[in-house]
């Protein structure tokens, strides 16, 4: 029996995924106060879920709350020991931003140092983000 030649070469084994970005980083000061947050809340908590809203003088803005569960289109960051739980409609308008708190006489709160942020409100509350261009 003859063997016929399809004259294609055999199957390449695929290429390894490149590993996925972080979303988020975290500051110490951010990290130790979610760690204090989480330790003082009345029901147990697995973070802090962030994301974006529509909404405000600028179009968008921050939002931060506590995540009771990990929701299946999350996505988990875990850096400094905390976890992170990012809204998955939020996730391009959030990459390689780091999350710091500061706290002052007038004011507390946690502070979003974002490359993707275009501009921001006068009062600071709300701000335009693009999306994050991903090369590749």
């Amino acid at each position: 029996m003859t063997q016929i030649s399809s004259g294609s070469t055999p199957a390449s084994t695929p290429k390894p995924r490149r590993p996925r970005p972080q979303v988020m980083r975290l500051t110490d000061a951010a990290a130790q106060r979610i760690t204090e947050l989480t330790q003082r809340a009345d029901s147990e908590i697995v973070g802090l879920r962030v994301g974006v809203k529509n909404g405000g003088c600028a179009g968008q803005s921050y939002t931060v709350e506590y995540a009771h569960d990990i929701r299946p289109t999350d996505e988990v960051v875990e850096d400094k020991g905390v976890k992170i739980l990012v809204d998955p409609k939020a996730v391009l308008f959030l990459l390689g931003t780091e999350m710091d708190y500061k706290a002052d006489k007038m004011q507390a709160q946690f502070v979003f140092n974002n490359p993707n942020q275009v501009s921001a409100c006068g009062c600071g509350e709300s701000v335009e983000l693009r999306p994050a261009k991903i090369d590749g």
